[in-house]
């Protein structure tokens, strides 16, 4: 089969097939046919980490929700620029640097180290750019002089904040009342703003905190600011997909378009993306309940990368996901399958083949549950499959659909090992085999049963006796 994908199509044999790409806007409040600005030059921005702790499963899910966006776009456009910024000025980073006696270069370099690996278990693919709000600060002091030269923003008590009242169709992203605005913003209302409802831009920094020379004095950006400016060095003034949680919406992703489009004038986003909140056993995930679960507490806890990542998938990514520990099992247990299925078919080479159902169902606005219910369907054909050739289709429609959704990234034996110490596995395996060839089955039977206790099953096949772990 030849595959050449061509602005959100796909060539099957000598066919076109049509594959629309339709995206839910949250500008719009419903489900569009994506059109990029440039199908040869798709540009997208997502919001990353404020690097002050570890990051934890609720700000995993975004990662892995627009790594699957990423995925899909690489294969249906020649070229997509993928940005995902890191707040490194932050009024929370300076706060647990003083708690802690450190730098805040301490605290930052070290929590995105973290960030780093905790993903990289997730197998989410790196962004192409990755700024970090304090390499940037030339680029917001220019954007904030701009906005006060076209009278979006002024100065006051050492501030610069952005008049809201100057952006006529502020609110149209959130869909808020002006009333829901002010009250859902938790701005200061300080006797210096025209309007209750502006926001900061730039504020004064004592000695004591972070601080950068700029034409108002030595201060620091707010939040809104750094994401504005950077995504217009990367991407341009106009661009076709910002992402983020759906908690971004109002005030970050409000914000941020108006000081944008008054900036540069016309459209700033095309297409405004935001996944659902996630709860814990059906409760708010907080640190007041004490359920905030981190990426790196589960991972020690056992549960593989790729398992948490199942687990953010087979929720519709536009809707809250509960975590459970049901849904964390069940997880665990469909990737078991999916892998089972490619041991049995380990001599059999994979066939090109384009996974057709899985990009169906991920071009419908990313429908990751019907993606994944299409790719049981083939794991059960594969299990079924007589003929090689079969086989090898098969085979192939599976790791190419689980690859688009960044599962299946390992061989079978990595993932039943499970980063077991192997050589005392095998070892014991070997003595195992040796007792049965002398009839001592008792033993063997010790050996079974002691790797049992420690997670290990054995499955005694034709070529050996295969292992994984529970």
């Amino acid at each position: 089969m030849t595959m050449r994908r061509e602005s959100g199509e796909v060539r099957v044999h000598d066919a076109w097939i049509a594959m629309p790409l339709a995206l839910y806007n949250t500008l719009t409040r419903r489900k569009e046919s994506f059109v990029p600005i440039d199908p040869a030059d798709v540009r997208m921005y997502v919001c990353g980490p404020t690097v002050y702790d570890r990051a934890h499963i609720g700000n995993a899910r975004p990662v892995v929700v627009f790594d699957v966006l990423y995925r899909l776009l690489k294969r249906l456009y020649p070229r997509v620029v993928y940005v995902r910024n890191i707040t490194d000025v932050d009024d929370k980073i300076t706060a647990r640097a003083a708690a802690g006696g450190r730098s805040i270069d301490a605290i930052t370099g070290e929590t995105i180290r973290f960030f780093h690996e905790d993903v990289e278990t997730l197998n989410a693919l790196s962004p192409d750019v990755e700024p970090r709000a304090t390499l940037h600060i030339a680029e917001m002091i220019r954007m904030i002089e701009r906005l006060m030269e076209q009278g979006h923003a002024y100065g006051a008590a050492g501030h610069v904040l952005f008049s809201v009242a100057s952006a006529p169709d502020y609110g149209v992203l959130s869909g808020r009342s002006r009333e829901e605005m002010i009250a859902g913003a938790r701005v200061e209302v300080a006797p210096y703003k025209q309007d209750p409802a502006d926001f900061v831009l730039w504020k004064p920094s004592p000695p004591d905190l972070p601080g950068w020379d700029s034409p108002w004095g030595r201060g620091r950006p707010g939040w809104h600011i750094e994401c504005s400016a950077m995504a217009h060095l990367y991407l341009g003034n106009s661009f076709d997909i910002h992402g983020g949680g759906q908690d971004l919406i109002f005030p970050h992703h409000e914000n941020e378009r108006a000081q944008s489009v008054c900036t540069h004038g016309g459209p700033f986003v095309r297409y405004w993306l935001h996944n659902g909140w996630l709860m814990v056993e059906g409760e708010k995930m907080s640190k007041s309940l004490g359920n905030v679960i981190t990426v790196r507490q589960l991972l020690e806890q056992g549960v593989a990368g790729e398992t948490i990542r199942l687990v953010l998938l087979a929720t519709h990514y536009h809707q809250p996901l509960d975590w459970t520990e049901a849904g964390v099992r069940q997880a665990k247990g469909t990737l078991d399958r999916f892998y089972t299925a490619l041991r049995a078919v380990a001599d059999v080479p994979a066939q090109a083949v384009e996974a057709t159902e899985v990009m169906g169902a991920l071009c419908d606005d990313l429908n990751t549950p019907r993606a994944l219910a299409a790719l049981h369907e083939t794991a059960t054909a594969l299990n079924k499959a007589v003929h090689r050739n079969d086989k090898a289709r098969l085979k192939g429609e599976l790791l190419d659909g689980t690859a688009v959704l960044g599962l299946l990234a390992q061989t079978p034996e990595a993932w039943f090992r499970g980063g077991t110490d192997s050589t005392a596995i095998e070892i014991l395996i070997a003595r195992r085999t040796a007792a049965r060839e002398g009839r001592d089955f008792a033993e063997a039977d010790r050996i079974r049963d002691a790797l049992r206790q420690k997670g290990i099953i054995l499955e005694d096949s034709a070529t050996g006796t295969l292992w994984r772990r529970t």
